[in-house]
């Protein structure tokens, strides 16, 4: 069978070497790009044969293989790794269940764990358990609450490296009326808590209703239903919007609008979303994804609905294979995945098609092309799906599901949902699902240091035919991403290509609310605002998204998650990225002067990128200064060692508690940890840190400084992000969030897989 080669950017092809294509046990790369399409279609296709022993598979093979070779289609990123492997989890997205019980708890962190293991994210409702100090019958002692046990799922998550593709994701969802509801609220002010949960609050429409009536409303304990407090509606209201406004925690996600879509309430009651809020699903169900890529789909200046169409149903087909073709991680969950037949067929590159056919993001003409769009995608997938239960049977849960009443047969209890794309999107090398671009240009920092800029295929050709493209004009747009301030860019183009930032925020939430009128599903989206937003323009902003019927809202605000250490001068404008906000210096602060001889001692301390040599000076009040110097090594890691070691003696020098210095220092990590027995090195910046902190209560204790020397470490986890916003773990680039999730431009890092 003869089959087509894929095309690929450079980017995309390094994005499947370093995540998708199979390697030996040496890591190296053993399968082309072509050989991995062409086993996840031979997989999927085979599935066929289950229900017609006469079944073409290689005309089903070739089919699913063009689909995904041509970049019209990609399923979701497990189903590209593992299918035709000996792993063979095919879903992303999983919601467990949790019950008021110890043993439920942990054994639901435990499965947990497993799907985390095979490269899936996980939901979890933790509205059941008890509240915190509530008495616990068993052992006369009090409850610990909801927010104690998401911090024990969270250290679970960070043990684990996903399935060694994918990184653990949470979505961790309390309902508003809950009595842990405020301490949910602030559960992640401390950046460095539960940083791998995104969390919602599950808001009710009574609880709506009672805000905007300015009423209080009742907190109920989930253990007895029994009403154990009020608390002013407007008041918590308020409390959420603020903390969006001030870290991007808490979204929200509208629970009666949610089940009033549910199409099979004969099965339960939904209580949860996976990690990006887009999938809300049953207790121990899983949802298989995958997406259209629209930027293929546009032909003489409109969209080409008859290729669509066919790219539609031939998805769907896809999609509901792969529900027979996956090994699912726990029993429960393939009896209830099989029981509805949820398929969640998406899209991406919905940028890029506005942009070949002129249409402003923040425009009604851009609103109206997504709902038709979108509608066409869900008749044609139901179409598929009518036409694959005729041949197969309807999913087991159709009696008495909300479909039964308007069809005679259906495969699928939902076809459609809008996901985040964010490597299948690198892949296609389009834009992410329904998100506006985010920068017209920017700037990739390769590992040598080298600046490369990258600007939008899009504007690059329409640049070019007007004659004002050159790389002076891609660089000095590269500053802030977008084209609106430049003077020799036409009103035309200006209008045409905005990004997220140049979008005014109520824009944002239209396109999301015309995807979602004809999403099955829900709609992964976030909401940008400038850094300069109001808390009301939030606040605006999610009345606005209940009042439009979006499943939920996810805002982010720039920089509002930022750690920001120290800003030294730079040349960059305000707006430019990825310029951190000023620092406010209130006064000024000199030095301690450096005395002629100083006595301290120097320690050899091995790490990734070779011996490292540090220095503790001491004066008469204590620790003076820090010198740290790598071998005979030269280039960027000394230079940066150097850098480090001035900056911590500066601060010791200025007055600077040295737990303050150690805090910012610890457990940052790069590519090339070492560990022996007791003892981890993650970074030449974590190792100086604990050898000052070693030296300085060595030195409180009166005892003489040892140092280990650990070995080499054969296998590492790779470092979890923290807290979104800042810089990319992997290469350094700018991260950006969009979708619900941290994401860098720059490589293939994602938060959320």
């Amino acid at each position: 069978m003869e089959m087509a080669k894929p095309a690929l950017s450079q980017n995309a092809l390094a994005v499947l070497e370093r995540r998708y294509l199979q390697k030996n046990e040496k890591g190296e790369v053993i399968e082309t790009p072509k050989g991995m399409f062409k086993r996840v279609a031979k997989n999927i296709a085979a599935v066929d044969k289950q229900y017609d022993s006469k079944a073409d598979l290689k005309a089903l093979e070739k089919e699913f293989y063009n689909l995904m070779v041509n970049l019209e289609f990609l399923p979701n990123s497990p189903t590209l790794m593992n299918a035709g492997r000996d792993l063979q989890q095919l879903s992303a997205c999983f919601v467990l269940s949790i019950d008021d019980s110890m043993e439920s708890i942990f054994e639901t962190n435990k499965n947990a764990a497993l799907i985390h293991k095979s490269g899936g994210g996980t939901g979890f409702s933790f509205s059941r358990l008890r509240p915190k100090s509530d008495t616990v019958k068993t052992t006369g002692g009090v409850a610990s609450g909801p927010v104690s046990f998401m911090k024990i799922f969270n250290a679970s998550t960070e043990a684990i490296k996903q399935g060694g593709t994918r990184r653990g994701a949470n979505m961790g969802i309390l309902r508003v009326d809950h009595p842990d509801i405020k301490e949910f609220i602030h559960c992640k002010d401390d950046k460095k808590e539960l940083n791998n949960f995104n969390i919602s609050v599950a808001v009710t429409d009574e609880f709506m209703n009672c805000m905007q009536n300015n009423e209080p409303y009742a907190l109920i304990n989930p253990k007895n239903k029994r009403k154990v407090n009020e608390l002013d509606a407007k008041e918590l209201f308020d409390e959420i919007v603020e903390m969006a406004w001030r870290t991007g925690d808490p979204g929200i996600i509208f629970l009666d609008e949610i089940n009033r879509h549910n199409p099979t309430p004969n099965a339960g009651e939904i209580e949860s979303t996976n990690p990006c809020g887009e999938q809300p699903l049953l207790p121990y169900e899983s949802c298989n994804l995958g997406s259209i890529n629209l930027s293929n789909m546009v032909k003489d200046k409109d969209l080409d609905w008859e290729k669509l169409e066919r790219v539609v149903k031939s998805s769907a087909h896809f999609l509901d294979n792969v529900i027979d073709a996956n090994q699912y991680p726990l029993k429960i969950i393939a009896e209830n995945t099989k029981a509805n037949r949820k398929i969640g067929l998406g899209v991406m590159g919905w940028a890029d098609v506005l942009l070949q056919l002129g249409i402003p993001y923040n425009s009604d003409e851009a609103l109206e092309l997504a709902e038709k769009v979108m509608k066409f995608i869900t008749d044609k997938g139901r179409e598929m799906s009518i036409e694959l239960g005729k041949q197969r049977g309807s999913f087991p849960n159709f009696k008495g599901s909300v479909l039964e009443k308007n069809y005679k047969t259906m495969r699928n209890a939902t076809v459609t949902t809008i996901a985040p794309t964010g490597t299948i999107s690198m892949i296609s090398d389009v834009s992410s699902g329904i998100e506006p671009l985010f920068a017209i240009s920017y700037i990739k920092r390769v590992m040598d240091g080298t600046e490369l800029v990258y600007g939008n295929k899009h504007f690059e050709t329409e640049a070019k035919k007007k004659g004002i493209f050159n790389e002076k004009l891609m660089k000095e747009i590269s500053k802030t991403g977008s084209i609106m301030k430049n003077s020799q860019i036409p009103e035309s183009m200006k209008r045409v290509y905005v990004t997220a930032h140049d979008i005014e925020p109520e824009w944002h939430v239209k396109m999301q609310a015309a995807f979602q009128k004809y999403t099955d599903n829900a709609v992964s989206k976030t909401v940008n605002f400038p850094e300069d937003a109001t808390v009301q323009e939030v606040k605006d902003v999610y009345m606005m998204a209940y009042e439009t019927k979006c499943k939920g809202i996810t805002i982010f605000r720039d920089k509002c998650r930022e750690e920001q250490v120290i800003n030294i001068g730079t040349n960059q404008t305000k707006d430019s990225v990825p310029q951190p906000a000023p620092v406010q210096i209130m006064h000024k602060v000199m030095p301690r002067a450096r005395p002629t001889s100083l006595r301290g001692t120097t320690m050899k301390q091995r790490t990734g990128c070779g011996n490292l040599y540090i220095t503790i000076n001491e004066d008469e009040s204590g620790v003076f200064e820090v010198f740290a110097r790598l071998g005979k090594t030269g280039g960027c890691a000394s230079s940066q060692t150097e850098a480090i070691s001035r900056l911590i003696s500066l601060s010791l020098r200025s007055g600077i508690d040295y737990n303050s210095i150690l805090e910012q220092l610890k457990g940052i990590r790069c590519s090339s940890p070492i560990v022996g027995i007791g003892s981890v090195v993650l970074s030449c910046p974590d190792a100086i840190a604990k050898a000052l902190e070693k030296y300085i209560k060595a030195k409180s204790e009166e005892k003489e400084v040892k140092f280990e020397e650990p070995a080499k470490l054969e296998e590492f986890s790779e470092p979890s992000p923290g807290s979104m916003g800042g810089l990319c773990p992997e290469c350094g680039s700018k991260l950006i969030y969009e979708e619900g999730c941290s994401k860098c431009l720059s490589c293939d890092y994602t938060k959320c897989g």
